[in-house]
């Protein structure tokens, strides 16, 4: 047996193991729910480390068993019957709605159960299931849009195809920007006005800085999680500063303005837009190594093939991991740059300390993690490093 051969079935076993053993637990829990646990930050934020770390390697070791495995050639062979055009989104709507099934226990122990045991989560199996389903399926619809679009990119230009790619991510960033805030989200969630004094407290703030008609919007939030937070999110007129309802009730008002100035200052910033340049960069960056990592005569023979694609996919996946730490860097960079715009918009460094730690408390945040996880998996700082910022400015 070669070393490739051995190295997939290696990649595929753990996979399967890992499914089948979560699924066995997954029948356990739906027969009989595991009872609550202490609300212990810290053993939630170890367990919380392990899977994050895990499925990373994990989804990164089977995409790239799958891609180079006999399953990935069979189910390319199954739509050569297709026209050409259509191959490439039949093989990955396939796919995603195949792995949304194969993770369907994995996600329900891992996400579902987890979160109902440390009591941060009060939703029923029935609307979990929904939810998932209902992110199976827009999943699946995405990933088939954006392979035919690389098919068609790889047929019209086969040697530049990454460059016609890359300007082609472009206006979908922007629709999906549009897009995602006023018709997926609402598929989740319900979202209203932010009314009362509160209302006016926040409007006032956003008036400030030119942005009084950004919508200001409360989302059921506890119909998933205890859990708080806020958000900004879309472009232009359809920019929102959401307001979870778990936030808006937990938190006194100079709090919740606090960690709303927090959000407007990434609408000021145009955090958005930034995450829009640096995601069309890394997307070129992303094409020109997957490119780079196609024998000619790989190339060749997978030409007009949906397989061409998924490796071509598990090159990317790969790079992602690579390029990581700089996307989380960046990242960072812009949630310290929100909250000296929150110091400075609300005058209330004390507000702002106070608002961090009762995230962290009703959340079971992680306040402090190692210095490796927050390298290579957080996109926000340490809250302890936070706290203390905010304290030494009060």
């Amino acid at each position: 047996m070669s070393g490739r051969k051995l190295l997939l079935g290696v990649g595929m076993g753990l996979g399967a193991g890992y499914v089948a053993a979560r699924a066995f637990e997954a029948f356990l829990e739906w027969r009989d729910p595991a009872p609550a646990v202490a609300k212990d930050a810290a053993a939630y934020a170890r367990i919380r480390r392990a899977l994050e770390v895990g499925g990373t390697l994990r989804g990164t070791a089977g995409f790239l068993a799958f891609a180079y495995g006999p399953l990935a050639a069979r189910v390319d062979r199954a739509t050569a019957r297709l026209p050409v055009w259509a191959r490439p989104a039949a093989y990955y709507a396939a796919y995603s709605v195949a792995s949304a099934l194969v993770e369907l226990p994995v996600s329900f122990v891992e996400e579902y159960s987890l979160e109902r045991r440390f009591g941060l989560s009060d939703q029923s199996r029935n609307d979990w299931l929904s939810d998932y389903a209902k992110g199976a399926a827009i999943s699946a619809g995405a990933t088939a849009l954006l392979a035919t679009l690389v098919g068609f990119a790889l047929k019209c230009a086969p040697r530049r195809w990454p460059v016609l790619a890359s300007i082609g991510v472009f206006p979908l960033f922007i629709i999906g920007n549009l897009i995602v805030p006023i018709y997926v989200m609402p598929l989740f969630n319900k979202f209203e006005p932010v009314t009362g004094s509160l209302e006016e407290r926040l409007r006032a703030l956003a008036s400030r800085y030119g942005v009084g008609d950004a919508a200001i919007l409360r989302m059921d939030m506890s119909r998933q999680t205890r859990k708080a937070n806020a958000f900004v999110t879309g472009i232009g007129k359809t920019h929102r500063i959401v307001l979870g309802d778990t936030l808006i009730e937990a938190f006194p008002e100079n709090e919740t303005e606090f960690v709303v100035a927090h959000e407007l200052g990434h609408y000021v910033n145009k955090d958005t837009w930034r995450l829009i340049g640096l995601g069309e960069l890394m997307a070129f960056v992303l094409f020109l190594v997957s490119n780079a990592s196609i024998s000619k005569k790989e190339r060749e023979e997978l030409h007009d093939r949906p397989l061409l694609i998924v490796r071509l996919n598990a090159a990317m996946v790969v790079a992602t991991q690579a390029l990581r730490p700089l996307l989380f860097a960046f990242s960072r960079s812009r949630e310290w740059a929100a909250d000296r715009f929150a110091i400075a918009a609300t005058g209330d460094a004390a507000g702002g300390a106070s608002a961090f730690r009762r995230l962290r408390d009703q959340n079971l945040a992680d306040e402090d993690p190692p210095p490796w996880y927050e390298f290579f998996f957080s996109s926000h700082p340490s809250l302890r490093a936070r706290i203390a910022a905010l304290e030494e400015g009060s």
